[in-house]
């Protein structure tokens, strides 16, 4: 059963600021629904004698102790700071306002 993501692609692409062509967005509803296509068929997979495992090689964690030093000034650190405010870096707006939610 093929289900139709356009309305997805059409909602995370407002909330990307992205503008799509219809070819697109078609490509983006196909990649998208063989994506979860995938997680449902690993869903399947039996893995009750799997042993549950942080990563897929068995290798000690290797750990430093923490050690405190000194770290740049603030001077040093916003030197190249193309604005600055403060002591803050000064970048330019990217939004304005949030983009209203698509309709279900």
């Amino acid at each position: 059963m093929a289900i139709d993501f356009g309305k997805e692609v059409d909602y995370v692409a407002q909330l990307a600021r992205l503008t799509l062509d219809q070819e697109e967005k078609k490509r983006m509803a196909g990649q998208l629904s063989d994506i979860l296509d995938t997680a449902r068929r690993i869903q399947e997979l039996d893995t009750t004698a799997v042993e549950p495992t942080a990563h897929v090689i068995n290798l000690p964690a290797v750990l430093r102790e923490d050690v405190t030093r000194p770290s740049l000034s603030l001077n040093r650190v916003l030197q190249n700071a193309p604005r600055r405010q403060k002591d803050f870096f000064r970048v330019p707006r990217i939004a304005n306002k949030i983009p209203e939610q698509a309709e279900d």
